[in-house]
């Protein structure tokens, strides 16, 4: 009777499982009509969170690429000359014989102050921030099971060395600030031992159960998916995890998903997922997309940069305006130290782009592209390369003037009824090419009171700034508002 029953068990088990099965069963195809929500398009500016074991030994080489969160593989997965040079700093700082978990010990976040975080965010102007969750480490900000279950250890921040939920922490807080909360998960560990042995049990015990835990319990309105190039879609049940998250899942209207679930995924165009730019170009007008970039040249904090290494405040806003300008979100990125203090001058500068935002802000959310994206100068324009990753794509040299090629005079961004002109340099008369506005328009200069008066010569527009006072503008961008 008990082997029958035992049979029965599995046997009604088997048939649940087949039924949940079919009922995520999705493709591409059925996921693509659900669409982005508008929110995210409108939001703009989001702030990346790089934050883990990583933050304890905080060292990456120094340059493009040189990315601190990779430690750990970079000390025991890669085979090149950072290798070579992780491993003497390591050698050399902790002991040959000193193995990564046991930064662990090291990782308190004894100075952690989620609502001091969340002001900051407040002031920067961000309208979301997205935290790592779990990197491609493992470790979980969190308190979760297959964690601890999977790697045999204490592997997450509740039952590890905080003994706190970092990760519910700061979502209350930022929720509290008026700003959307998100998460960057990893859908692979680099030396998860089921990972390393059976991945196909890995998916199905570890990601998928995990990545609905962190969902159900804290509701996301951003999901940035990332590790996923060594597997395709198909293995890692990306569509039906999908389908969940679109169907069942609590926040099934609201979140918003980037495009890397597989192998064959980055970079393709759909109407489920927005596409994904690190340290690139971005991309055209007429896809959601977002340009995630860091303050330096790491995620992860990388105490081997200095002031040099950190971009101006002037040229992060440049940056902002440019990726707008183009239909674009910018996610820029902080790394907090172990003991969980975001960088003094990091703060400095998101309370710089806060400033900006304040004034000209405006411009910026709920805008869309216009018909042009930019106004260069007279001449020939610099070649650019253009990638969603690693681009060497460089803003801020494109606006200043040059002996051989062109410069970018103007930056456009559109309403219903207004078009902003943000201007990347003070002229008497700014000049909008082969532009016509309505007869009645309203010209004025976001931040100063007072019309501006405009004139048509031709087919361009000619507004005259001849008024404005010293300071009004300051000294960096600003933005004229043509309106009606």
């Amino acid at each position: 009777m008990k082997k029958l029953l035992f049979y029965a068990a599995v046997t009604l088990l088997f048939i649940n499982s087949r039924v949940a099965a079919q009922k995520y069963t999705a493709n591409w195809s059925s996921l693509n009509t659900r669409g982005i929500p508008s929110w995210f398009s409108d939001a703009k500016f989001g702030i990346f969170i790089h934050w883990g074991v990583y933050a304890v030994p905080s060292f990456a080489v120094k340059g493009p690429g040189g990315y601190s969160e990779w430690y750990w593989w970079q000390l025991n997965g890669a085979n090149d000359k950072t290798h070579e040079k992780v491993q003497a700093f390591h050698d050399k700082n902790y002991g040959k014989d000193f193995q990564y978990q046991q930064f662990e010990s090291q990782f308190t976040a004894s100075l952690y102050d989620p609502a001091q975080w969340a002001d900051i965010f407040r002031r920067s102007g961000a309208k979301y921030v997205v935290l790592t969750s779990k990197h491609h480490e493992g470790y979980c900000l969190w308190d979760n099971k297959q964690a601890n279950t999977s790697w045999g250890r204490s592997w997450n921040a509740v039952t590890g060395t905080p003994k706190r939920d970092l990760l519910g922490d700061l979502t209350t807080e930022v929720r509290k600030a008026g700003l959307k909360m998100g998460y960057y998960y990893s859908l692979y560990e680099w030396f998860n031992p089921l990972w390393k042995t059976d991945k196909a049990r890995y998916v199905n015990e570890v990601m998928i159960p995990q990545f609905k835990d962190l969902v159900t319990r804290y509701k996301p309105s951003v999901i940035f998916s990332d590790g996923e190039w060594e597997m395709t879609d198909t293995a890692w049940h990306s569509t039906e995890l999908l389908a969940w998250l679109y169907n069942e899942s609590p926040v099934k209207d609201e979140v918003a998903v980037d495009d890397r679930w597989g192998s064959n995924t980055r970079g393709k165009n759909n109407g489920a997922t927005y596409l994904t730019s690190e340290y690139g170009s971005g991309m055209q007008p007429g896809v959601v997309w977002e340009e995630s970039q860091g303050i330096g040249n790491s995620y992860g904090y990388n105490r081997m940069e200095n002031v040099d290494d950190y971009k101006k405040s002037e040229d992060l806003v440049l940056m902002l305006v440019d990726i707008v300008s183009r239909g674009g979100n910018l996610l820029l990125d902080i790394g907090p130290t172990a003991d969980g203090r975001i960088p003094v001058i990091m703060q400095q500068r998101l309370i710089d782009i806060g400033s900006w935002l304040e004034t000209n802000g405006e411009a910026i959310y709920n805008t869309q592209p216009w018909k042009e994206t930019r106004q260069w100068s007279a001449g020939a324009r610099p070649p650019v390369k253009e990638a969603s990753f690693m681009a060497d794509y460089n803003i801020a040299k494109m606006v200043r003037p040059h002996k051989v090629y062109a410069h970018i005079q103007l930056f456009f961004t559109k309403k219903a009824d207004a078009l902003y002109c943000i201007a990347t340099s003070y002229q008497p008369s700014l000049v909008i090419r082969n532009y016509t506005p309505a007869k009645n328009a309203a010209v004025s200069v976001l931040g100063t009171s007072g019309a501006v008066t405009w004139k048509q010569q031709g087919k361009d527009c000619v507004i005259d700034l001849s008024r404005l006072r010293p300071g009004d503008i300051g000294n960096g961008l600003f933005v004229v508002k043509i309106k009606g």
